[in-house]
């Protein structure tokens, strides 16, 4: 009997403490970070469960997806060396000049916290369907250019328009993600025909070289017949301006002189006669100095000079 009844007892306290345990299956930590999506009875809840300990009811009756919302996650999309086998691997791509390159990128996303019950319904297949979607972008992007400008701008210029149009592509399917960044990590052509490409490329360098240098040297004569014509306009300007304060003085000096003959003749009516006497004899003695007259005592004059004009004197030594 006591042994029956030890059997009883074990038996409930294990029922007991399988029952507890059952119950804690419903007790689930929510990491900081991370979203829960609670599905009871395969109904998606409402209530998106944050950071924190979150209980619920045990398993069987709800399933707990916890999702992290702050991690970055990443898909690799196009070429691969091994091509898969295919007569066209993936990432080969067709140019608008029907000339093929080898294209390869990768997408960086993350969950929306707001929308990710739809990333857990869609979890299996998100990655698929945003490699599809990134696939379909880098096809119409490189389809509409030449191969030249895919090649020499396409890792610049291809990332920004994979992120906008693969948003707006997966945007229907409902995934809940968001696309941050798009990384061209190849862009080339095929071995085929790579060193054929390559020499174009250099080709295309040095074309481009020289023209830079012309483009140089022409914008250097420029500022230069620039700098000629403002220095020149400068020494115009300065000219012009000397000679005017000289015309204006001149002009002054002869108002000057207008006024006092007006004022002599007053007085004397020899006026006119004495300013020429003295004008002349300025004049005489200037010529005299470089040497171009001598004096002769013989035809001096009223005035002291001489009135014949006579052979230049020899030139003074220095």
């Amino acid at each position: 009997m006591r042994k029956r009844t030890r059997i009883v007892v074990v038996l409930l306290l294990l029922l007991l403490v399988a029952a507890v345990g059952y119950s804690l299956t419903g007790v689930v930590q929510v990491r900081p970070g991370e979203r829960a999506v609670v599905r009871r009875f395969g109904r998606v809840l409402e209530d998106k469960p944050e950071p924190g300990l979150w209980v619920g009811l045990p398993w069987g009756m709800d399933r707990v997806d916890r999702v992290a919302v702050d991690r970055v996650q990443n898909v690799a999309v196009g070429y691969t060396e091994d091509g898969g086998g295919n007569v066209m691997p993936a990432g080969q791509l067709l140019t608008g000049d029907h000339n093929l390159v080898n294209v390869r990128a990768t997408v960086y996303y993350k969950v929306l916290p707001d929308r990710v019950e739809e990333y857990v319904a869609q979890a299996d297949r998100a990655d698929g369907i945003l490699v599809r979607a990134v696939e379909t972008v880098m096809a119409e992007w490189v389809a509409g250019r030449t191969v030249d400008d895919v090649l020499l701008n396409g890792k610049n210029e291809m990332g920004p328009n994979l992120v906008q149009r693969t948003q707006e592509r997966i945007a229907g399917y409902n995934l809940g993600v968001q696309v941050l960044e798009a990384r061209v990590t190849l862009i080339a052509a095929p071995d085929e025909v790579k060193s054929a490409f390559d020499n174009v490329a250099r080709a295309q360098t040095a074309i481009q070289t020289l023209l830079n240098k012309e483009e140089q040297k022409r914008e250097n004569a420029l500022r230069t017949a620039e700098g000629d014509t403002f220095r020149k306009g400068q020494e115009t300007a300065s000219y012009v301006l000397n000679r005017t304060a000289v015309a204006h003085g001149e002009a002054d000096r002869f108002r000057d002189r207008l006024k006092q003959y007006e004022e002599g003749r007053k007085r004397n009516p020899d006026y006119l006669r004495q300013i020429w006497e003295e004008e002349r004899g300025k004049l005489f003695a200037k010529l005299k100095e470089n040497g171009q007259i001598g004096l002769l005592d013989h035809h001096l004059g009223a005035d002291g000079l001489d009135m014949t004009i006579a052979p230049p004197l020899p030139p003074k030594k220095p």
